[in-house]
């Protein structure tokens, strides 16, 4: 029988269902997972897809050097967009560590790449994955493509690191792939970054958290890679082979893609980040951390040098020291004031420990 008051009844429910403000975190959360986080995911597998392209091609004869560098490099700048979204299955198992081994106190990426075309001359992906995560990544890729002792001119030589080379391109394509399969998995990070309560998190608020301790833990990161070759750890003393991609001379391009990284959650896409968090009487912070960021990244994009080069005069360490600076406001308003103001214990970073 028809009961048109209940059906009525049954219509407004639903209308002001569909009226009443959804949960802001779980939206912001949802919209830098699926825009800003899922692209740059997408970008990485695109650029080791065409890394393990590019060690084939060059191994073949079919590619420059200049070639496979620049899609070395490439692949390198992907990763460090990676750096602030490092969220979910990348963050766990040493999987990181299999991108890129960093810090490399002991020259353990050349002495074990050595080792590696010696004990196994014909290595593939397969086999490269059980191998030591020191040799699987782009630390070791750019060993090969850089170093010194590495004559890629001398034919013999070429072919000595080749197998390894193709290996490492394949190693890195598959890893790439597998992690994006499983954000965009039925329970992956993408549903789990969306709707709320599920497996990872209780609330919306707890996913809100972890993405600003990555923030944090990344522009800690980011502190290190360039104070370590600057001597801030070593009483003044410069250290320029403890940076993170010192034999490609690309240290400084890397630390820029990965705070502009950061800066893109922190604004988002349509003003979804967590910047649309903060309440209104909260402008005074928000204008605070937009200047911080365009202050560090007008530093980057105006230098032209490399860290080594920099490293070599007064004016160049006054450079990386006004570097560092900006750096370090940025971070230390999202660990303070951010975190204050969005209700955020942060704990410790992954960082912690050092």
């Amino acid at each position: 029988m028809f009961r048109p008051k209940l059906l009525f009844t049954s219509l407004a429910a639903l209308a002001l269902g569909a009226c009443s403000p959804q949960d802001p975190q779980a939206v912001t959360s949802a919209a830098i997972a699926k825009q800003v986080i899922l692209p740059t995911y997408s970008r990485w597998v695109d650029a080791d897809r065409q890394l393990a392209v590019s060690a084939l091609a060059y191994c073949q004869g079919k590619e420059s050097l200049d070639t496979a560098r620049a899609d070395f490099l490439h692949a390198q700048k992907a990763w460090a967009e990676l750096q602030p979204l490092l969220i979910g299955p990348l963050a766990e198992g040493n999987r990181a560590w299999q991108v890129q081994f960093w810090p490399d106190k002991k020259n353990l990426v050349g002495r074990q790449v050595e080792q590696l075309v010696e004990a196994q001359p014909q290595i593939d992906g397969a086999a490269l994955a059980k191998a030591s995560v020191v040799v699987q990544g782009l630390s070791a890729y750019e060993y090969i493509l850089y170093d010194a002792k590495t004559d890629l001119a001398d034919s013999a030589q070429k072919a000595r690191y080749c197998p390894l080379l193709m290996a490492i391109g394949e190693r890195q394509k598959a890893l790439a792939e597998e992690i994006l399969a499983s954000w965009n998995s039925t329970d992956g990070m993408l549903a789990q970054m969306s709707k709320f309560p599920n497996q990872r998190y209780a609330d919306s608020h707890e996913a809100i958290a972890d993405l600003l301790r990555v923030q944090v833990t990344a522009l800690d990161t980011l502190k290190k890679k360039l104070g370590t070759p600057m001597g801030r750890q070593t009483k003044g003393i410069p250290q320029p082979f403890q940076a993170d991609a010192w034999r490609s001379q690309s240290s400084l391009q890397s630390l820029e893609a990965s705070l502009a990284a950061a800066q893109t959650v922190w604004v988002g896409v349509d003003n979804k980040g967590l910047r649309g968090l903060l309440p209104s009487d909260q402008k005074a912070l928000a204008d605070k951390i937009d200047a911080a960021y365009a202050a560090s990244l007008k530093l980057f994009a105006s230098n032209q040098r490399s860290l080594n080069e920099l490293l070599n005069d007064d004016a160049g360490r006054q450079q990386l020291n006004d570097l560092y600076d900006s750096l370090n406001v940025v971070h230390r308003l999202h660990e303070g004031e951010l975190a204050k103001a969005l209700g955020i214990q942060l704990g410790f970073n992954a960082n912690d420990g050092d």
